[in-house]
């Protein structure tokens, strides 16, 4: 049968029909282990008591009223995630690429509110992915994602990740902020030094400019922080999150101190489904989870495992796995074969990894994945560098 769906997408041969902590099920019954988190969506796993506990009770109350009434349990979310961050404010949202689009206009406002309306543009950096939107897709700049769209979007200005000089010769008389991923998920794990990260803020205080991160992928207790802005010991004006912040449920969110977000008045932005009661009842269970007592800290002490079993395979299959890099439980394993190709030696061992730019496979999985669940995944991806090897060796003959 002809798919009536969009083909935007070359899906894998595979369906899922439920899944279990950090275990997913086909459609034909075989039982995955699940590496990849829906793209580091699924924080909490699959089937998590509290989460689904919290959408039914919900669901059977009430979906939706929009924002033109009062929503507590939104009111409580926000208050909650600025309690536990820099911010002041907070603007729920459906996704990540929405979540950028409102940084991107509440940076330009904030300049408009000072009196500089000029100052619209922002650095941004090479290898970046910041959503599917037209302005989205021009601050990540990848060729493959604006061609075929007409002129690209105004307003953003590429260096070189990592290159601070490159940052501070692109400041000119336009630049009114600089938006980063600390971490660039989609762009290879590639993870910013302190000193880049700790540059950027310098430079941002130096010039008035404001600091934007957008931690869609690097947030919600992905590298054992709440957010990885605490890995650097500097904070953001603007901050994109989302994936994780639902454990599943469409939900993205715009972090800001109250400075920063000053321009965005009454009738400056808005969204009808964003912050609808669904969506706060699950943001609230995943942030039950996430603050409980030692969540975040076994997080980061999983994370060490995972990166010490990674080093183990890097170790034993150098022929296959050139780097390790990352954070947490966002890992990244830089290859000398096609990621692709990777992944889907991974799939026949029954393991989810997802790739990504730079010639790597992300490792993302579950918040809640057990140490013998890592051990296991590590040990699948071993057996498919074993197939990966042998594949390769009649080439090179």
């Amino acid at each position: 049968m002809t798919s009536a769906l969009l083909p935007t997408y070359a899906r894998y041969p595979l369906a899922f029909e439920r899944g279990e902590g950090a275990w997913l099920v086909s459609t034909t019954g075989e039982n995955y282990l699940d590496f990849g988190g829906g793209i580091a969506v699924a924080s909490l796993g699959y089937n998590h008591p509290h989460l689904v506990a919290a959408l039914t009770e919900q669901a059977k109350k009430l979906w939706h009223t929009s924002n033109l009434f009062q929503m507590p349990e939104g009111e409580r979310l926000a208050r909650r995630l600025c309690d536990v961050t820099f911010a002041d404010r907070v603007f729920f949202t459906n996704s990540g690429a929405e979540a950028l689009e409102l940084t991107i206009k509440m940076a330009r406002k904030w300049n408009a509110a000072n009196g500089h309306p000029e100052r619209f543009h922002m650095i941004t950096f090479e290898g970046a992915f910041h959503g599917r939107t037209l302005a989205t897709i021009a601050a990540g700049g990848n060729p493959k994602y604006l061609d075929g769209f007409g002129e690209k979007t105004p307003g953003f200005d590429q260096v070189a990740f990592g290159d601070l000089d490159a940052v501070e010769k692109a400041i000119g008389p336009q630049t009114g902020a600089i938006l980063v991923e600390p971490i660039q998920g989609e762009g290879g794990i590639r993870v910013g030094s302190r000193d880049f990260i700790r540059g950027l803020r310098a430079l941002c205080d130096e010039h008035g400019l404001l600091l934007c991160f957008d931690e869609v992928q690097s947030g919600m207790g992905r590298t054992g922080k709440l957010f990885a802005y605490e890995l650097y010991d500097v904070a953001p004006d603007i901050m994109a999150s989302a994936k994780g912040i639902g454990g599943g449920f469409p939900l993205g969110a715009v972090l800001a101190t109250e400075e920063a977000g000053k321009g965005m008045t009454v009738g400056a932005h808005g969204t009808t489904y964003g912050g609808n009661p669904l969506a706060m009842a699950c943001g609230n269970a995943v942030l039950d989870v996430l603050l409980s007592d030692g969540f975040l800290a076994d997080v980061a002490r999983k994370g060490l495992l995972l990166r010490q079993q990674l080093a183990g395979l890097a170790a034993a299959c150098p022929e296959i796995v050139a780097e390790i890099r990352g954070e947490g439980l966002m890992q990244g394993l830089k290859l000398t074969v096609p990621p692709a190709d990777f992944a889907a030696a991974a799939r026949e061992k029954k393991l989810i990894v997802i790739p990504a730019g730079d010639t790597v496979v992300r490792i993302l999985p579950p918040l809640i994945v057990s140490d013998e669940e890592i051990r296991t995944g590590v040990g699948r991806l071993a057996e498919a560098c074993a197939a990966m090897k042998t594949a390769k060796e009649p080439e090179e003959a």
